[in-house]
């Protein structure tokens, strides 16, 4: 990690979890990131999950050396994040948390009305001096909760940007950003686009040579590539030029409709081609998948007269997380009343900015007629 001489990092790899957000799957666990800055002051960069408490403790004290900190900044409430302050307070009871008004609305509903007697309550703007250092807060609501700001040191012109720009993963793990913070973006953050947006322009304004998030690694290089992708999620746009179908089949014959149109479209050319099986399939990555690219086929048998459950699952998540500027094709399968495409269309009903192709209607098994249908709209996604 590139960071200033006077930061020190002194987060935490949580390889105990299973589930991030009891929904997320994490085969290669969490980092949950914290850091202390040194100076005539020192203030300690957010907490970390209260089962690490006493590592990350430990791992403060070492860079202290000796001294005490005098401020705990906090800047997302989330558990993972303050799940070690009132451990913190125990050990160091004459620190002052730093928050706006909101965080301590939320500290108190966790932590009640008692905790961190010694408050400095922050407003849009304010800047914390440090010493050389100095804290400048943006407020950044609903990226992704209410309370959230970051913050600004212009001296080692870093950004600590709370969740933003955050992965999963823990960072003994060398993989790539891209996939693991896409998949943690649109699955937590995406539904807020708007106030990314609002975030970005703030960020635009600020000589940023350092983003120090809550997840994942110190990002200190290329920085026009990580921002230009949270421009291009945050905006709900095309990031891979491509094809996502996502299905659902009981007894295979969807299935092979999807599999039909996924060798089609290869055929006719489309650069790229991401399958999804729903039933077996991180739900996760599908929705991501959803997102990244700009075309999006949804195939689905009937079921109780309404949807196949991890079809409606997948639909009512892409509402909710803000589902835009997309085409899309709906495939569906019944074999005496076919109500897949009707229920899938009225779940995605408050999207935005949603073109919808002729919908194929399979009554149980392909036919030569829904074979050359599936053709022709192999034919219409790679125009």
């Amino acid at each position: 990690m590139k960071l200033h001489r006077d930061i020190g990092y002194i987060g935490v790899n949580d390889r105990e979890i299973d589930l991030f957000e009891g929904q997320y799957v994490v085969p290669n666990g969490m980092a949950y990131n914290s850091y202390v800055i040194a100076d005539e002051r020192i203030a300690v960069m957010d907490t970390v999950d209260g089962r690490f408490a006493d590592e990350w403790l430990g791992k403060l004290a070492a860079k202290l050396d000796g001294r005490t900190p005098d401020y705990l900044v906090v800047q997302h409430m989330e558990p993972d994040h303050s799940g070690s302050i009132s451990q913190f307070l125990q050990r160091y009871p004459n620190a002052t948390v730093v928050g706006n008004a909101k965080t301590f609305l939320i500290m108190e509903n966790f932590l009640g009305k008692s905790v961190a007697p010694n408050r400095l309550t922050v407003k849009e703007g304010d800047v914390l001096s440090l010493g050389k250092h100095s804290l400048a807060f943006v407020f950044a609501p609903m990226v992704h909760w209410p309370e959230v700001m970051v913050s600004y040191d212009a001296l080692s012109k870093t950004l600590f940007s709370a969740d933003g720009f955050g992965k999963f993963g823990a960072l003994d793990v060398d993989e790539e950003w891209d996939c693991e913070a896409r998949r943690y973006y649109f699955g937590i953050v995406g539904k807020y686009g708007t106030s990314v947006q609002m975030l970005l322009k703030k960020a635009a304004a600020l000589d940023i040579e350092t983003i120090c998030p809550l997840h994942g690694p110190v990002l200190s290089e290329n920085l026009g590539h990580y921002l230009r992708l949270y421009n291009l999620w945050s905006n709900y746009g095309t990031e891979t030029d491509g094809v996502c179908i996502c299905y659902t089949s009981v007894y295979g014959h969807t299935k092979q409709a999807a599999e039909l149109l996924a060798d089609l479209l290869a055929q006719y050319g489309c650069p790229k081609v991401a399958l999804h099986d729903l039933a077996r399939d991180d739900m996760a990555e599908a929705l991501e998948d959803c997102f990244r690219y700009g075309k999006l086929v949804l195939a689905s048998t009937t079921y109780n007269a309404s949807v196949f459950p991890f079809m409606h699952d997948l639909a009512v998540r892409l509402a909710e997380h803000n589902l835009q500027n997309k085409r899309i094709a709906l495939i569906e399968n019944g074999s005496w009343a076919p109500m897949a495409a009707k229920t899938v269309a009225n779940l995605l009903g408050s999207c935005k900015n949603l073109t919808f192709e002729p919908t194929v209607t399979i009554l149980s098994a392909l036919t030569d007629d829904t074979r050359a249908q599936l053709d022709s709209l192999a034919r219409t996604l790679c125009r």
